[in-house]
């Protein structure tokens, strides 16, 4: 469907005026565009058709990333020299004065100003560069940390939840909805003698001994905004913002800017966390965080990597058997490819495991 991206921007309190849009990002989930301003003069936008059908309550979900950005703000605000356009995501308004639209085909809308001059990556090639984003990953938790208020609302349920996660991972493999079960029986036993191991942190919690924050929960390396000299601007996604343990933020980041591969990577070979970024990512992240975590918390960092790899291959495998009804496929079997990568990427961190814990050791 052909959505008139005029019109709707049209509806929000923007500065300037509508000259052209072009599709811009790479996620799974919404529709995302870049907004050019006829006025050059003023601020470029992105213009986002939310998925409601992955985040059922738009206006909690809205909410949450009003609260969080406004605080977010708030905090830059006090730091000399802080440009809080390009460190934080700004909402727009609608002419009705939230910050989401609907429009007549009950799609959802919002707008964000255009943050400049900056870059992503879906690789990391330098220590430098993890060390950045482990640093911006760290800072974004520390200044969550004292948000005032009740808390978050949960957009996505149990969504790091690893026991929720394999009760869903068990059914779609007895279903056998679309008949693809009998040829991942290898995949499948892989998952299920690690399922007692990766409910320690869900474990944790439960006992008290690790405490609930605001967490991101998809801090994925190319949320991370980077300005033009490999200095780490600020987090981006914050659909997945609300309660949560500290490891699914650090666990998730390490999966994907410590391994030298895609996430989609075929040539299985080619998968390895590098040790090296996951040391400079461990570094930078502590530096911003060390004194907001408790020391249990510090403790089970070394094992988050494992546990968010592992959830993102149940997650993509879940996918797979159910025929890809949830994330966006660009090819035939292309959830059972990211299914494939991710179970090599959790076997090469259980082979450098002991590695990754002096490492912590060292720096906490």
């Amino acid at each position: 469907m052909k959505h008139d991206l005029k019109q709707i921007f049209n509806s929000f309190h923007a500065e300037g005026s509508f000259s052209s849009a072009v599709t811009c990002g790479s996620g799974h989930i919404h529709d995302t565009y870049r907004i050019i301003n006829a006025e050059k003069e003023k601020d470029d936008y992105i213009l986002q058709r939310i998925n409601n059908n992955v985040f059922k309550n738009i206006p909690e979900l809205q909410q949450n990333i009003e609260r969080v950005t406004r605080h977010i703000q708030f905090k830059l605000s006090q730091i000399p020299g802080s440009d809080i356009k390009r460190e934080s995501l700004t909402l727009i308004r609608a002419n009705d004065g939230k910050s989401w639209i609907r429009d007549e085909n009950n799609n959802f809308w919002r707008l964000f100003i255009y943050i400049t001059d900056h870059r992503s990556y879906d690789i990391v090639d330098s220590p430098s560069k993890a060390s950045e984003g482990g640093r911006a990953i760290g800072r974004f938790q520390a200044m969550l940390a004292d948000l005032p208020g009740e808390p978050l609302h949960e957009t996505i349920p149990y969504f790091h939840h690893i026991g929720k996660r394999l009760e869903t991972f068990v059914n779609s493999v007895r279903s056998d909805r679309a008949g693809r079960a009998a040829g991942v029986s290898e995949e499948i036993d892989f998952v299920m003698k690690r399922a007692d191991e990766m409910k320690v942190i869900i474990r944790l919690g439960s006992e008290g001994k690790i405490p609930l924050r605001i967490t991101h929960n998809d801090t994925k390396f190319n949320n991370i905004l980077f300005d033009n000299y490999d200095r780490a601007l600020c987090v981006i996604d914050l659909d997945t913002v609300m309660p949560g343990y500290v490891h699914y933020d650090f666990g998730d980041a390490i999966r994907t800017a410590a391994n030298i591969a895609s996430e989609d990577e075929t040539d299985l070979s080619k998968i390895k966390m590098d040790i090296g970024l996951y040391r400079a990512f461990s570094q930078g992240y502590l530096s911003a965080v060390r004194d907001t975590l408790n020391d249990v918390e510090k403790e089970y960092l070394p094992f988050a990597p494992k546990l968010i790899t592992y959830i993102m291959a149940v997650r993509f495998l879940t996918d797979y058997l159910d025929g890809d009804i949830y994330y966006k496929i660009h090819h035939p079997g292309h959830n059972i490819d990211r299914a494939r990568a991710q179970l090599k990427l959790v076997k090469s961190m259980e082979e450098q495991y002991d590695e990754m814990q002096k490492i912590i050791k060292r720096l906490v």
